[in-house]
């Protein structure tokens, strides 16, 4: 198990346990964590699992891979450390990972 925090736009802040090998967003909808739609059910064809990953994880998680970088052109508000919480597998290291969600999901 791994310690994630989300934090919706407001600033409430989800601290849960997800299980290694499950994605982010599975964690987030196991969890009822507002603000992570997952319309495609996590299969890379939309963009409404959206999160920022905190500075200080960013260059920790697994690269962007190219699905995943034309998917985020969908994004609401795109920014450097923006990725799709579909397309990160948790595992052990992850533990203390912070995302925040943005205002919306496109």
């Amino acid at each position: 198990m791994a310690k994630i925090t989300y934090i919706e736009h407001g600033g409430a802040e989800h601290v849960v346990d997800v299980a290694e090998g499950s994605t982010v967003m599975e964690g987030a909808r196991d969890n009822n964590i507002p603000g992570i739609d997952a319309d495609c059910g996590g299969a890379c064809a939309c963009s409404t699992c959206h999160v920022y990953v905190d500075e200080a994880w960013a260059a920790k998680l697994a690269e962007i891979q190219p699905m995943e970088e034309d998917m985020l052109d969908f994004a609401w508000e795109r920014k450097d450390n923006s990725r799709l919480s579909c397309q990160l597998t948790v595992t052990a290291e992850m533990d203390g990972l912070i995302l925040r969600m943005p205002e919306k999901q496109a």
